[in-house]
């Protein structure tokens, strides 16, 4: 065989390969790594509920069946090829948002960019409860008043963590939603241009549902109260534990509104 055939075949195989790894990393971040950051925000959201309806989501998850096991095979090896994979292609990208302004460009350049921002933030994330919890230094019930006390931390008055964690949530729940075009663009589920307005239309939406739906959690935690009770005014929540109590028992300051019964 001539070296000119055996360059081609080693050309071939190299772009099927890179193939197949895109394919596996836009499959990767749909599900089960996308699914479980839904999962994982709603969850969370319990919070806004109390301590007690928090630790029992917890403990339901804790209690799971073969709980490493799904750990490691559906999320933590899912999520460490998707993002190692993802900061290789990231830093591999040509950029030239500057000379075509376009808004596919730009998304292009943001999935990347946001990309990068997910992956510090979701390893600060694990590094400060899940791994601890690993190890041994954090048991399941106190995540909540670490969540409440660590992310009120505050530099002259502004909850710093907490302002850090919004960034963070927009930035995945960003990198999540315009993945979810690109995996239905490049599977082939959207063909036509129509189509393609539609998803962008029906992601955004969804982006922003997911992004108010963790942002309203992470501000709870760093200021002991919700949007909604901003807004409208602190609901009784039946004698559960609240990040509020948290933060008064710690002499943390917290604005608390008004009561409704």
């Amino acid at each position: 065989m001539s070296e000119a055939a055996l360059a081609d075949q080693s050309l071939f195989a190299q772009n099927r390969r890179a193939f197949l790894l895109r394919k596996l990393h836009s499959l990767t971040g749909v599900a089960p790594v996308g699914a479980f950051m839904v999962f994982h925000l709603w969850t969370n959201a319990k919070a806004l509920q109390g301590q007690e309806p928090f630790d029992k989501a917890v403990s339901e998850i804790t209690h799971t069946p073969y709980l490493p096991v799904l750990e490691w095979g559906l999320i933590l090896l899912p999520l460490l090829f998707h993002a190692g994979y993802g900061v290789k292609l990231a830093l591999d990208a040509k950029y030239n948002v500057s000379k075509y302004k376009t808004t596919r460009n730009w998304a292009f350049t943001l999935q990347r960019v946001t990309g990068l921002m997910a992956f510090a933030f979701i390893a600060f994330h694990l590094y400060e409860y899940w791994g601890k919890k690993l190890v041994g230094k954090m048991a399941p019930e106190q995540f909540y008043p670490a969540l409440c006390q660590n992310m009120s931390a505050t530099v002259k008055g502004i909850p710093v963590v907490g302002l850090l964690y919004v960034l963070g949530i927009a930035a995945c729940v960003f990198h999540f939603a315009n993945g979810l075009w690109g995996f239905c663009f490049s599977w082939g589920v959207t063909v036509s241009r129509r189509s393609q307005q539609m998803a962008a239309a029906v992601f955004g939406v969804l982006g922003v549902a997911i992004f108010l739906l963790g942002a309203n959690t992470a501000i709870y935690f760093a200021t002991g109260q919700s949007v909604q009770d901003m807004i409208f005014g602190r609901k009784e929540t039946s004698g559960a534990r609240t990040c509020a109590d948290i933060l008064q028992q710690t002499q943390k300051p917290v604005s608390v509104g008004p009561v409704i019964e």
